[in-house]
């Protein structure tokens, strides 16, 4: 059995408080020996296994580190061999640094996902018969040359940051539509906005960030590689983001209030290129500020100044205002006040005859006609029922007078189907049987086949000895009609006289 010593970062690279260098193999402690030096002046190789030293990593005389190394002697370690574990502090440079100057001692670079190297595994020429020996040697010479000189058993662990990654800042070089609807006062524009602020996001599905992103990369993959494209993708999600927001009749400046809903519009936006492709989720935004040209903020307020005017009252009140500056501007007219005061008199009549007390007059008209107009009732809710108290309810007893809710009344022609559905036409909708025929009545002495107390013939009245019974309450009718039970299997009404036909 051959083996060899080999030895590898054991913690992921990135910056970290510790990092772990593992040497494992035959000579692991007599290479660390070489490279590290405890403070108590005793070499590792004098230490038992599972023991500890505190001590620092030297290069030419030079301190490196200070660290701790751990010794594990076999068969009793992690790999069945000598392994030394060399824990010192976090950062790429410096562990890259001690593992070099490891592997400069005798040790050798681990291939990945391996930390032993176990020559009995592969076919030797030395063990068993010659010839087979050969054969399988070369066979595993020609699969490494399939996989390019490298073994065909490859393990890899991967490490992956799931925590939200802040402070991606983005800004709009081109303006982005917006709608701006108003259903109050009819008011629907189209406006151009700019925007600028900062957004988080996570990995919300590293395997699919694996698989679609960093699987062909063999060492690590920052942030930095994929960050323009997301954020030229985020910007141009900002759109059809802006116009679920204009659905909700919210006005530029009221955008930076309504985050949350910004941050539910970018993700329904980015589902396809952000989480169904690559794993990844938005997680908060935050706006800076929402900008807009002048004129079409200057357009927004003359559309609100107008939808103003559709109040006499208010009209009347903006006319006031008017008049009062026209009368201060006519006071200091340079041709005599008297001129000023004609020219606002002739503006004045030029409305046809509109002024303020007109005006005024319309808005009370307005506010007396609602008054006096009854107020609506309120509509019950959909599966709700108005008491005789009056009261809307929505359970089945009124909260009021404790009234039960009375049961729906059939429609004209109804019957009652002996599955107990309730059907309107000559077949039942659940179990298609078909009409009873009217032969269930009674036959008058002139020959006419009824079901009332009298014939629509003649208007004899109906024979005592064949009463026929259906219930007052709910319209309920017995298969025998002539038979009925004591109550009402419906509503629980008792059969008296007043269910009588």
């Amino acid at each position: 059995m051959l083996y060899r010593t080999i030895a590898a970062i054991a913690t992921p690279l990135g910056e970290s408080s510790i990092g772990v260098i593992r040497i494992s193999g035959e000579n692991a402690v007599s290479i660390a020996d070489k490279v590290f030096f405890p403070f108590s002046g005793k070499p590792l190789s004098s230490l038992a296994g599972y023991r500890a030293a505190y001590g620092e990593i030297k290069q030419n005389g030079k301190t490196l580190d200070d660290g701790v190394a751990l010794v594990f002697k076999a068969p009793k370690s992690y790999t069945g061999e000598d392994v030394v574990e060399i824990s010192v502090h976090g950062g790429r440079i410096l562990l890259r640094d001690i593992l070099r100057l490891i592997l400069e001692n005798g040790a050798a670079p681990a291939e990945p996902g391996e930390f032993t190297y176990d020559t009995s595994t592969e076919p030797s020429i030395f063990s068993g018969s010659l010839g087979d020996s050969i054969k399988q040697t070369f066979k595993t010479i020609g699969k490494r040359f399939t996989y390019g000189g490298d073994t065909g058993k490859d393990q890899r662990v991967y490490y992956f940051n799931t925590k939200e990654l802040i402070d991606n800042k983005f800004g709009t070089p081109n303006p982005i539509p917006f709608r701006v609807v108003d259903s109050k006062i009819g008011l629907d524009l189209d406006v151009s906005v700019r925007c600028s602020g900062v957004y988080s996001y996570k990995i919300a599905d590293p395997l699919l960030f694996y698989t679609n992103v960093c699987g062909n990369v063999e060492q690590e993959y920052s942030r930095e590689e994929l960050d323009g494209q997301l954020k030229t993708e985020f910007v141009s999600a900002l759109q059809p983001a802006f116009g679920r927001l204009s659905d909700l009749e919210l006005r530029p400046n009221q955008i930076v209030t309504h985050n949350t809903d910004l941050e539910n519009a970018m993700n329904t936006a980015l589902s396809e290129k952000w989480g169904e492709l690559r794993g990844l989720k938005v997680v908060s935004i935050a706006l800076g500020s929402v900008t807009l040209p002048d004129e079409d903020a200057e357009m927004i307020k003359q559309a609100q100044r107008t939808a103003i005017m559709r109040d006499p009252t208010m009209a009347a009140a903006t006319l006031v205002g008017a008049q009062a500056d026209a009368m201060k501007a006519a006071a200091s007219n340079e041709a005599g006040a008297m001129t000023g005061f004609m020219g606002m008199g002739m503006a004045m009549n030029a409305g046809g005859g509109m002024n303020a007390q007109n005006l005024f007059a319309m808005g009370q008209q307005q506010q007396q006609a609602q008054q006096q107009a009854p107020a609506a009732p309120a509509a019950p809710a959909a599966d709700g029922w108005k008491c005789a108290c009056g009261a809307t309810v929505g359970g089945n007893f009124c909260p009021n007078c404790g009234a039960k809710k009375p049961e729906p009344q059939p429609a004209a022609g109804a019957w009652k189907c002996k599955c107990g559905a309730m059907a309107t036409g000559k077949f039942c909708p659940e179990c298609g049987s078909q009409k009873p025929a009217d032969g269930d009545g009674w036959t008058c002495s002139c020959g006419a086949l009824n079901k009332g107390k009298f014939c629509q013939s003649c208007g004899a009245k109906k024979p005592e000895g064949a009463p026929l019974y259906r219930c007052d309450k709910c319209g309920w009718e017995p298969e025998d009609p002539t038979n009925p039970p004591k109550f009402c299997p419906e509503c629980g009404d008792i059969f008296d006289d007043n269910d009588k036909k």
